[in-house]
């Protein structure tokens, strides 16, 4: 597939050639070159693709602007051009999907429920505890039980006609589940103030929410800046409201741990 998609890019680089200034060379950029082999190599050859030709739909607008300037000889060959770019690579990328690429959304999943729950729990004991370590331990303790809610609910969800392995499913949702609840727990045990605390573990959520959400627009064509807000203002008002409620919590009950 990879020599099919380079073939024909390599057709539309010879029909831009014949437009060049005499005697110039154009070769590619080599930064970008090893960008995508890395991640080809991490993220599997269907987000690699995909990677290329996530702006392909700004591309064609370009190309099409450009059509009229065009010789009527290179009319047909360019026209060919743009046919290619608004659709050959996506087919290709969906031929090429990597297995793991259709269990993107039980990572997905796992992430956003974790980042926000677990981000609330640490927030809420705050309001409650004077200590940063039983801060962390609580949400590790809270985290590993709801990973595994949050596996068992994967697999009943995915044996209802998935195409995928159930258990797979399960994995993906509960590890992710997991390692973002250490994660985020991790500050309360790197330093005893609260604040820092709280912030770079906030830091570390934003962080995580920033790479899944530009993961998922990569893959499935979603718009990263719209998805990253709604999801970092989720995870930020549930933050602060259930530092408020924890710290009613203290107050009425008059808890000092």
């Amino acid at each position: 597939m990879f020599e099919k998609l380079s073939a024909m890019e390599h057709t539309h680089y010879d029909l831009w050639m014949k437009y060049r200034p005499q005697g110039t060379e154009i070769g590619p950029k080599k930064a970008t070159v090893y960008l995508v082999l890395f991640l080809r190599r991490i993220f599997g050859a269907s987000f690699a693709i995909k990677f290329l030709e996530h702006r392909e739909a700004e591309t064609v607008k370009k190309y099409e602007a450009l059509k009229s300037s065009v010789p009527a000889e290179d009319q047909a060959a360019f026209q060919s051009m743009i046919e290619d770019e608004k659709g050959h690579e996506t087919a290709f990328a969906d031929i090429v999907a990597g297995t793991y690429v259709k269990y993107i959304s039980f990572v997905v999943l796992g992430l956003a429920d974790a980042l926000v729950e677990i981000a609330g729990i640490h927030a809420g004991s705050l309001g409650i505890y004077n200590s940063t370590e039983l801060t962390g331990l609580a949400g590790i303790v809270a985290g590993a039980a709801a990973s595994l809610a949050m596996a068992s609910a994967a697999f009943a969800q995915a044996k209802q006609g998935f195409e995928g392995k159930p258990g797979l499913a399960a994995a993906y949702t509960g590890g992710s589940y997991f390692v973002a609840a250490v994660a985020l727990a991790l500050p309360y045990f790197l330093t005893k103030q609260m604040i820092g605390a709280i912030t770079l573990s906030l830091i570390f959520g934003l962080a995580m929410i920033a790479f899944v959400t530009w993961y998922n627009s990569i893959i499935s064509g979603g718009r990263f800046l719209k998805d990253f807000a709604e999801l970092a203002g989720v995870m930020l008002g549930a933050t602060f409201a259930l530092y408020v409620f924890g710290n009613v919590i203290r107050l009425v009950f008059g808890i000092t741990i």
